[in-house]
């Protein structure tokens, strides 16, 4: 079964009925439901968590006045075209803007989609330059869109024009693919993430424990059966997992499967999403729930992208509170106790 990309198609799969709403919603933001989803959607569900995350929704015609258009200021921190440098010692390389799924609450939703261009040759050169040009520039993300929908061999050739800039430590891949498309995870792009220098680490990104089905397991062990290391990356949703028994079965799935949660995401002011967004406080609360159930190994850094383009600040709960002789300092169970100053 090809990749569900229309409102006919969903209303086929009888994942939506006909609505003006719906159209203006699918207009706004491409569709994209890959079989491996599709095929975990529980359709008896109104609220399943899958489907919310990739079924168009009439709540996304609802703007609210504090949404943005570019919620966490990407263009205004994009110096050459595909670069977005927002701290000193790294940059974002968004090669393309094209994903395998497109999730309604993507923070880039007004970039991404068929015919999201890819950087031309020429552009990607010049994203190359620029990094090849400032020393002081460590670390590269690749992102975008995915950068899993680049073919192997253009991945490996990437790979390989920032691993020849010596002075780039690490590589770093955000991608959906291993869990949302699988079957791309072949024998092929494994070998295209060897760089022979730099270090590369793979960032995961997943919501819920059940879209961690038996081909995404598999794909997820095959990178790391060759080495690769994997980090998670979550989204707190409303109606996904915005609840401590949801996110500990997320959190301890990621661990079997090698991955290690690495940040949970406050939701960003993206136009349209106001009905996936979270209080902090709510998040707050959650987090310290997680600290009572899981070891530091699933415990991923709550953190906000401050609007605007000023990058991310980990806002988790605190455990210090005030005493004029020593700090009192609150347990993962809430108990509270007097350490010395």
């Amino acid at each position: 079964m090809p990749t569900l990309r229309t409102l006919k198609a969903l209303e086929r799969e009888r994942l939506v009925t006909p609505d003006a709403r719906l159209a203006e919603a699918a207009e706004a933001m491409a569709i994209a439901i890959t079989p491996e989803m599709l095929g975990l959607i529980d359709r008896a569900d109104p609220a399943d968590p899958i489907a919310r995350q990739f079924v168009p929704s009439a709540a996304e015609t609802e703007i609210l006045a504090n949404e943005l258009s570019d919620p966490i200021g990407d263009e205004a921190r994009s110096p050459v075209k595909g670069i977005v440098h927002r701290y000193p010692d790294r940059v974002l390389l968004k090669p393309l803007h094209v994903c395998p799924v497109y999730c309604r609450f993507c923070f880039r939703r007004e970039k991404v989609g068929p015919g999201g261009e890819a950087l031309s040759a020429a552009e990607l050169d010049a994203a190359v330059a620029y990094i090849k040009a400032r020393p002081e520039i460590w670390e590269v993300i690749l992102t975008g869109g995915d950068p899993l929908m680049l073919a192997p061999r253009r991945l490996a050739k990437l790979i390989a024009a920032l691993d020849a800039i010596g002075h780039v430590g690490v590589i770093r891949i955000h991608s959906r693919v291993p869990v949302v498309d699988p079957a791309r995870v072949t024998d092929e792009l494994v070998a295209s993430l060897k760089p022979r220098r730099a270090a590369l680490w793979f960032a995961v990104h997943c919501n819920h424990a059940r879209e961690l089905g038996p081909a995404a397991r598999a794909a997820l062990a095959r990178l790391a059966d060759a080495g690769v290391p994997l980090m998670g990356q979550t989204v707190l949703l409303a109606g996904v997992n915005d609840d401590v028994e949801t996110l500990d079965a997320l959190m301890r799935a990621l661990v079997r499967c090698r991955v290690k949660p690495y940040y949970l995401h406050h939701p960003d002011l993206v136009r349209g999403t106001g009905h996936f967004r979270v209080s902090v406080e709510r998040g707050q609360a959650l987090m310290k729930a997680l600290r009572g159930r899981l070891s530091g190994l699933g415990q991923p850094t709550y953190v906000l992208d401050v609007p605007g383009g000023h990058g991310k600040v980990p806002i988790g709960p605190g455990y210090l509170g005030d005493d004029p002789d020593a700090l009192l300092v609150e347990d993962a169970f809430g108990g509270q106790h007097r350490y010395p100053r």
